[in-house]
């Protein structure tokens, strides 16, 4: 079953007296459990793409369904009620809320679907855990390391449930030996059966999930399944 169904989807805007317009009649299937890479160069619209698939834009033209929901006519309120229970976020900067601890920016999701106070606590203590950090929830941001702060947000993406993970460029502001923990986490989500859809310009990174789907000028160009390649050997494996 698919996840994702875009189908003739274009994305326009008006530059001026100009319209400029960045998709052109995209048409992505994504079935739920996979792990699907959307490269590209700068302007190829991978950005404009990702927040389609996250529900941040809504198309000029062409349907979208997410989860088997059609998205085409809902209004901005619905769209944000199905965000915030389909699709959990892991963003290249982070985008913690400095002035929270680690779980009480792990418990933001939670608060917006209107989980208790009780749950949300428990919850997000066992995201925590699950990663790694779970002597570190009560850190604010800046008492953690770029790659903490990453498995936080991590945790903050699966308190949800979520359906689908979608990750912009998740390791771009990481140092390569904490960047290379953090896909090998990305890849041991999928293998636990979360589909992932990550956006990225680098093939290094691409060449690690099991599907790719190239942009350019606004266009699907290349569509590949992946021989999947590990991002480490045992003894590369670094602890952040």
């Amino acid at each position: 079953m698919n996840i994702i169904e875009l189908t003739g989807v274009t994305k326009s805007y008006a530059r001026g007296d100009e319209e400029l317009q960045i998709l052109k009649g995209i048409t992505l299937h994504i079935a739920k459990g996979d792990f699907v890479a959307i490269i590209g160069p700068s302007g190829s619209g991978k950005s404009t793409l990702m927040n389609t698939i996250g529900l941040l834009d809504i198309p000029t033209s062409g349907t979208y369904s997410l989860d088997g929901v059609s998205t085409v006519k809902m209004s901005d309120n619905g769209l944000a009620e199905l965000r915030n229970r389909k699709i959990g976020f892991i963003f290249q900067q982070f985008n913690l809320l400095p002035r929270l601890s680690a779980i009480e920016n792990v418990e933001l999701p939670m608060i917006y679907a209107g989980i208790t106070a009780k749950q949300r606590r428990e919850q997000a203590q066992r995201m925590l855990e699950k990663l790694g950090m779970g002597q570190r929830g009560h850190h604010k941001p800046s008492e953690l390391s770029g790659g903490q702060q990453q498995r936080v947000a991590i945790a903050r993406a699966l308190a949800i449930s979520p359906s689908l993970i979608l990750a912009d460029e998740p390791t771009g502001a990481l140092d390569s030996k904490t960047g290379i923990e953090v896909l090998e986490l990305i890849q041991e989500l999928n293998q636990q059966g979360n589909t992932i859809v990550l956006i990225t310009h680098d093939n290094h990174i691409a060449d690690h999930a099991k599907r790719v789907v190239t942009l350019r000028d606004g266009e699907i160009i290349k569509d590949v399944r992946n021989q999947v390649m590990p991002v480490s050997t045992a003894d590369e494996v670094v602890t952040i």
